[in-house]
């Protein structure tokens, strides 16, 4: 059977994966630097308030609203704060498939939307599978990760149909500064471009960063269109009960009808737990400050074990649950990792994986329990 060009060309895993199915088959244990699901790290969640909160008896009847249900709506408007309300809120399954109507929203195929990399790799996908092409442009090193406005501009062409920015960013930590911020306000409102900011790790700042704006609404209101995104999977740790959600600021609003048209094709948001988000955005904090407390000290862990290794460091870690690990360039990051995969049973990210563009870096995730984290850790520094 022909598939869709979408699609990749083969399905064949890359090596790393081939590996880790391999050891897994063997029951051999691994040691995982590259967990992200909050729900396998040994989290404490107050089960009881969330077993009520999704036991809402008004599950049992079905008033559709391709924006999402008001009550959800009102709750993330009143938690984000500054003035917004339900009508500036569209309710999506995931951040993904908020990606995903977005692009349908602004773009047709064979348009481009343009990424500052480092950045997650699922943003060529997600732009592959709606038929556009994602154009990557560096971020600059000089002590910090800085965006090049410069190179953003030099790229848009008349097939540019979005910017998409991540903060803080994953996996670099770095969180947009407020001169950064006016740049891409600056630069979207004069090539007529929406702006699209995912705020999904905004709640986990690590270590200060100078100007940061640890989210966007701390700023006036734009002149261009801006669509924050964000979520339940990394706000509440709850990535299993699917909710997901597109603030539109500024000119975004006139957006809204668009939307909601796009959503009642697939009506796709489950009415358990869009009438629990209430309750779980209220017990929300109480786990990010546990989380918080966790990236620290694996932060500290790494920093006491880095100290005896000279050869090895760290890039700051602003905010999110990655940190970027730069060894000695004497093999490539895949071979390292696969190296470490192999003999040690350690499952780190080449920094490729995140369009890292020097050779000599490894991602991994502080999210780990600590006495895992700090065993990997102790591995890691040995085997490099």
């Amino acid at each position: 059977m022909r598939h869709s060009t979408r699609l990749p060309d083969n399905y064949f895993p890359n090596p790393l994966t081939r590996r880790l199915r391999k050891l897994n088959s063997a029951s051999a244990p691994i040691l995982d630097l590259t967990v992200s699901n909050p729900a396998e790290c040994g989290i404490d969640y107050p089960r009881d308030d969330i077993l009520a909160a999704i036991s809402n008896s008004q599950v049992f009847s079905y008033k559709p609203d391709p924006r999402g249900l008001e009550c959800a709506r009102a709750a993330i408007a009143k938690m984000h704060g500054h003035y917004l309300g339900p009508e500036n809120i569209q309710l999506t399954a995931s951040t993904s498939e908020a990606y995903s109507m977005l692009f349908k929203l602004l773009a047709n195929p064979g348009d481009n939307i343009i990424v500052p990399s480092p950045s997650y790799p699922l943003f060529e996908w997600l732009a592959r599978l709606e038929g556009l092409a994602c154009v990557t442009v560096p971020t600059l090193w000089c002590d910090d990760w800085r965006l090049d406005i410069d190179a953003l501009d030099g790229v848009c062409d008349a097939n540019t149909k979005a910017i998409v920015v991540v903060n803080p960013n994953n996996p670099t930590g770095q969180f947009i500064t407020e001169s950064e911020w006016f740049g891409l306000l600056e630069l979207a409102t004069e090539k007529n471009l929406p702006l699209i900011v995912d705020e999904v790790f905004a709640p986990y700042p690590i270590e200060c960063q100078s100007e940061a704006l640890r989210t966007i609404l701390d700023v006036s209101a734009p002149e261009c269109s801006v669509f924050l995104l964000s979520g339940l999977s990394k706000l509440a740790l709850l990535p299993q009960l699917k909710l997901g959600w597109i603030v539109m600021l500024g000119p975004a609003s006139a957006a809204a009808e668009p939307l909601a048209f796009i959503a009642d094709q697939y009506l796709s948001v489950s009415a358990i737990t869009a009438y629990a988000a209430p309750q779980l955005l209220a017990i929300a904090p109480q786990l990010q400050s546990q989380v918080i407390s966790r990236l620290k000290k694996n932060l500290d862990a790494l920093d006491e074990a880095l100290k005896e290794r000279p050869h090895l460091s760290r890039r700051p870690v602003y905010g999110g649950w990655s940190v970027l690990i730069q060894r000695p360039d004497i093999e490539d990051d895949e071979s390292c990792a696969l190296r470490l995969l192999s003999d040690f049973h350690l499952l780190i990210y080449p920094g490729h994986f995140f369009d890292i563009p020097k050779n000599g870096f490894l991602v991994a995730s502080l999210l780990p329990e600590p006495g895992v984290f700090e065993k990997a850790i102790r591995i890691l520094t040995e085997a490099i």
